[in-house]
């Protein structure tokens, strides 16, 4: 069987950002629709197609890391990023999913304003990807994003703390409770997937910048 190794491959850094791009318009469509600005079903539609694009996407990246004779960073720091960004918009559909199953209600000003921190955390992600191709260059810039990401999740993590208390106290219906207890951690994991990218950022940059 015929196996040819290519030189050097950039096409990685373009892989990296489309799969960011697509993460960060899942979460935005996430943000949409708990403010009730699309339809939970619509989100949840739009969202599975992005999802599948970004799973052709890790399947591509997988093949050209084998292909490659020379990548731009190691093998496993690109399937790192690769995984570590799937795992995110997976999340994301699961938590479309979990709000179109449970057939849950109005949002709470705090559930609807941890979509939005999330929303903007995935796009300062996508940014930070967008500066890996030159991190000789840009690595102040990946610092620069990093800390937003971090103020971002805190602000988050913060917000539900808050939100699992007022739950707690105020919601009288126990079903109501298991579906928002369980919507609102899957909220809050996605900031935190993101400052699992921020610890993955930080590590490349020491070994690349």
């Amino acid at each position: 069987m015929a196996f040819h190794l290519k030189p050097k491959e950039e096409k990685f850094f373009t892989l990296l950002d489309q799969h960011a791009a697509l993460s960060a318009e899942a979460a935005d469509l996430l943000r949409q629709a708990m403010n009730d600005e699309i339809t939970k079903e619509e989100a949840l539609a739009k969202i599975d197609v992005l999802a599948d694009k970004a799973d052709d996407l890790v399947m591509e990246t997988m093949k050209r890391l084998q292909k490659t004779f020379i990548t731009p960073m190691d093998r496993e720091d690109i399937q790192q990023l690769i995984d570590q960004l799937d795992t995110t918009i997976d999340n994301i559909s699961e938590i479309m999913d979990k709000m179109c199953m449970y057939q849950v209600g109005q949002a709470t000003d705090g559930a609807k304003e941890m979509t939005v921190i999330a929303s903007k955390a995935m796009k300062e992600i996508r940014k930070s990807i967008g500066y890996m191709k030159d991190l000789k260059k840009n690595y102040l810039k990946v610092e620069a994003r990093s800390k937003k990401v971090l103020k971002l999740e805190q602000d988050c993590d913060d917000l539900y703390h808050q939100e699992m208390a007022t739950l707690f106290t105020e919601c009288k219906d126990p079903i109501e409770i298991i579906k928002w207890k369980e919507i609102l951690q899957s909220v809050e994991d996605i900031t935190d997937d993101c400052e699992d990218l921020v610890i993955t950022f930080r590590r490349v940059v020491l070994k690349y910048a």
